[in-house]
């Protein structure tokens, strides 16, 4: 078995630790690299003039923490958020911000091999979310790629 570089250098070559999660029915991972931490529902302040997709900022330890509702931003209905939903604290680049889930489910540890490409018959949408889909123990899990989740810059000041 050949096995590929793997960038983040962690867990060892070839191999990815993966962080599932829930909103509705479909489950999702990202690179478990990019978390710093989970944390219950926080009721956000809305900012005026921002993405239907930004529920609002909390407060994390004095820094104002902006939250995404992934489900919308993936396209789907929004969260009605409660007491049951998580916030997903990640590192986007040089923007730490809060991803509204709901719920943790696993810690996932994969090869690179596992990892399949997004169907062509996805939307570009999908695809512009979605680095790969893995099957695991009956289920499809879509690996999300953290970089796309907060809108270019240039295209907000556009």
């Amino acid at each position: 078995m050949s096995q590929t570089p793997n960038p983040s250098g962690h867990v060892g070559a070839g191999m990815r630790e993966l962080i599932s999660f829930r909103i509705g029915a479909q489950e999702f991972c990202v690179d478990i690299m990019a978390i710093r931490e989970i944390r219950g529902w926080t009721a956000a302040t809305a900012l005026p003039q921002s993405p239907s997709f930004v529920k609002g900022v909390i407060n994390l330890r004095g820094a104002v923490l902006p939250i995404v509702d992934l489900a919308s931003r993936l396209g789907f209905e929004s969260t009605q958020a409660n007491d049951r939903n998580v916030i997903i604290v990640a590192q986007i680049g040089e923007q730490v911000v809060g991803l509204l889930v709901d719920a943790v489910s696993d810690i996932l540890t994969v090869t690179d091999d596992v990892i399949q490409p997004t169907p062509d018959v996805a939307s570009e949408t999908a695809k512009t979310f979605v680095r790969g889909l893995i099957a695991m123990d009956g289920r499809m899990i879509s690996l999300i790629g953290l970089d796309r989740v907060l809108p270019d810059m240039e295209l907000e000041a556009a």
